[in-house]
């Protein structure tokens, strides 16, 4: 295993220093938790704040989307492990601006169970949280099942919105509705062409022959859908794109959000050549691209491999999207 690497260990504590070393002059450090980051203004008050969590690999998810108008605090765990319940609640102090706090996060069992729990510590000091829980990879259930999908990279479409609606002075309430709007209109599919390898391990956790692909690929190695031999991209940006838009089964005219993010190690070249094919397929639907977010936004160590994401919007979700924010992982100006 060749890496940069100090201590595989400390590998998550080394990448939040460096992080915020980096990024100082939007983010810092909880004083309550080195595994919380936070919005450099955070609790902003009167405002509702935003948290968001999970496990480390995935960057610029999660820490990548603290900043302005968009999360105020996050849980950072260990590689591919949920961070447990007290960064949690320790994000929910950090963004508590009076107004209560929403928590958007994806669908695993870890994330759930230690969310739940800081929500329970956080009524004890009488913090309001809500949450809201991200599933747009439609790969991991029947859409029969939609609510035991797990959540990918629709998440910053997630903070995105819910953090303008935030900023906009709205109520908890509010907040909560429109993230739920945009997880009922945001779908995704990845696809594997070789897996990544967790530093600690040094090899990979699961396998991808050579000449073959992996569709609908979890973003841990979760098995997918079906394993293919290796296509030209035109074949793969059509079936993805095609499984993900007959799911999201929005009507014709549609505006939408398309988000190709990255898995790791997928060249930028690639990225584009199979965007100029999605939105081919897009367009034979009588679909419209408003945005396209094409490069890293949601990875999987160094997976090689792609992530699709689309949303529908509608017309507050438009003006939620194009609000100013300003974030490692997302600028919108």
């Amino acid at each position: 295993m060749q890496k940069f690497v100090n201590d595989t260990d400390f590998i998550v504590e080394d990448m939040i220093k460096g992080f915020v070393k980096a990024h100082s002059d939007l983010i810092s450090y909880s004083e309550r938790n080195d595994h919380v980051v936070k919005y450099k203004n955070a609790p902003v008050e009167g405002k509702v704040g935003i948290v968001t969590g999970g496990g480390s690999g995935h960057e610029p998810a999660f820490l990548g989307y603290v900043g302005e108008n968009m999360a105020d605090a996050v849980a950072v765990g260990e590689v591919f492990s949920s961070p447990p319940a007290q960064a949690f609640f320790d994000a929910f102090v950090e963004a508590d601006g009076g107004k209560g706090v929403a928590c958007l996060f994806g669908n695993y069992a870890g994330d759930n169970m230690n969310v739940k729990m800081a929500v329970m510590m956080a009524e004890d000091e009488d913090i309001e949280v809500k949450y809201v829980v991200a599933t747009d990879d439609i790969a991991s259930a029947p859409k029969e099942n939609k609510q035991k999908r797990h959540g990918i990279a629709g998440g910053p479409l997630m903070w995105k919105i819910g953090g303008a609606k935030a900023a906009k002075g709205s109520m908890l309430d509010e907040v909560i509705e429109v993230a739920q709007r945009v997880v009922d209109n945001t779908r995704s599919i990845c696809v594997g062409l070789s897996p990544c390898v967790i530093p600690a391990v040094g090899k990979p956790n699961f396998s991808i022959e050579e000449g073959t692909m992996e569709f609908g690929v979890g973003h841990h190695g979760e098995t997918g859908i079906k394993v293919e031999k290796l296509k030209p991209a035109k074949e793969i940006a059509s079936e993805i794109a095609n499984a993900v838009i007959k799911d999201l089964d929005c009507p014709e005219n549609s505006e939408l959000v398309v988000i190709l993010s990255g898995l790791g190690s997928t060249p930028i070249m690639e990225l584009y050549v199979l965007y100029d094919e999605i939105e081919k397929v897009i367009s034979q639907y009588g679909l419209k691209v408003y945005k396209a977010l094409v490069g890293n936004y949601v990875t999987s160590l160094d997976m090689n491999g792609v992530a699709l994401t689309i949303m529908a919007l509608d017309d507050e979700l438009k003006e939620l999207f194009d609000m100013p924010s300003n974030s490692p992982g997302l600028i919108i100006k």
